[in-house]
Parts: C-alpha cells; sequence; structure tokens
C-alpha cells in the first residue's frame, strides 16, 4: 500500500498530478482544492494517498491531511459515492466544511458539489453521522505534510524550496477538547459534534472554553 508521496512535481492537470520520486513518476488524483494548493512544476510537495485496487485499475489519490484522506475513505464506504464524488465533494467543502455539514446534517451544503444529488447527500450524512465525532478529533493532533525527505535528498546546486504545508482548521485543537469534554460530560457524540460544529462555525477564533460554552447552550433542553 502506498500511503504518502514525496518528491519534486512534473506537472499538473486538470485532475491529477504527477510526482516524481527518485526518478520514478506517480500520477496522483486530487480534488480542485488540493490541485489548487499544489506549488508549480520543479517544486517540492508531499501527498498522503490512498491507493484504489480493480482487476484492470490501479489509482492514486492524494489529500494534503490525514484527516481529509480519512474523509475520503469513509464516503466512499456511502452507496453512489465513488471516487470522482468523495473528490468533488471535498472539493467544494474541504475537510473541515465535510465535518461540519455531516455533523450538521446539513445535506444541502453536500449536495452543493459537482454530480452530487439530494438522495445520495442525504446518505452521505445519514450514513456518517455516527462518524463525524472521530474524523473532527484526528483534526488536532494530524500532522502537516513537510518535505523533509525531499528537502534532504535534493542536490546541494539546487536550492530547496520551501515546504508546502496546508494549515489546520485555526481551531481544530479546540474542537476536539471540546468534543472530548462534552462526551466526558455524557452527551451523545453525534450530539456534541452537531454542537461542536455548530458553535466552531459561528465563532470559528474560539477556544476550547468558549466552543464548549457555546455547544452546552445549544445542547439546553429548550424551554
Amino acid at each position: 500500500m502506498i500511503g504518502r508521496i514525496a518528491g519534486r512535481i512534473e506537472y499538473k492537470a486538470t485532475d491529477h498530478v504527477l510526482i516524481d520520486v527518485r526518478g520514478v513518476g506517480y500520477m496522483v488524483f486530487c480534488s480542485d482544492r488540493t490541485l489548487a494548493a499544489l506549488p508549480g512544476a520543479g517544486e517540492a510537495a508531499a501527498l498522503y494517498t490512498d491507493l484504489m485496487v480493480r482487476e484492470d485499475l490501479l489509482q492514486l489519490y492524494g489529500f494534503p491531511t490525514l484527516v481529509e484522506k480519512e474523509w475520503h475513505r469513509l464516503l466512499l464506504s456511502v452507496q453512489g459515492v465513488g471516487a470522482k464524488a468523495s473528490l468533488a465533494i471535498l472539493g467544494t467543502l474541504g475537510p473541515d466544511g465535510v465535518s461540519r455539514a455531516i455533523a450538521l446534517g446539513d445535506w444541502n451544503a453536500v449536495k452543493a458539489a459537482k454530480g452530487i444529488g439530494p438522495k445520495t447527500a442525504q446518505r452521505v450524512v445519514n450514513e456518517l453521522k455516527d462518524k463525524a465525532p472521530t474524523v473532527m478529533a484526528m483534526g488536532a493532533s494530524a500532522p502537516t505534510t513537510v518535505d523533509h525527505d525531499v528537502i534532504e535528498d535534493a542536490p546541494a546546486s539546487v536550492a530547496a524550496p520551501a515546504p508546502k504545508v496546508s494549515p489546520a482548521p485555526s481551531n481544530a485543537s479546540a474542537q476536539a477538547e471540546a468534543l472530548s469534554a462534552l462526551g466526558n460530560l455524557g452527551y451523545a457524540p453525534g450530539d456534541a459534534a452537531s454542537a461542536v460544529a455548530q458553535a466552531a462555525g459561528e465563532e470559528p477564533e474560539a477556544d476550547t472554553a468558549g466552543l464548549i460554552r457555546a455547544s452546552l447552550k445549544l445542547l439546553a433542553p429548550k424551554a
């Protein structure tokens, strides 16, 4: 299994990138969002990858973070969602947006992705809602894709470019800690994830304490 690719970009196409790794070129399919964030030809890049194996096909799909890769794997588990649809959803919403949409049950946000109809969007939300807390919590500790090995292998005569890093959501750690706190208070994972996602959307820069307070207000019984 090829879990990560680190090398120099040969070229970028409309739906994939070719990365040279010590003389071997790997074609990696990516979302529009990921392709736009990658550097240009000749520069160093690294992607976490998922390998799709079929009788007549071997294809690599690339993601800037482990959280996005995990969402891709989960999206593929939903009936009617293939690799192309998964990349469309991730390209439209990003991993943080997918987490928020699924936690909140917002299938209209999922439907905004190209090629995703209302029935498929509803299946995505219904089937993955219980998975949202776990993936949201991953965002707090997931490493970023820094190209140390590429830079170390660069020839001395060539100045290695600065590594490209996809930043995690600014309050990803706070969201994970708030989820954990609400779980310790006895709230169901799905309810806690919905509250934290809504609170984080309303207050993107909130710290852990702020998210917990806002989430508790959302979870409080309505009079």
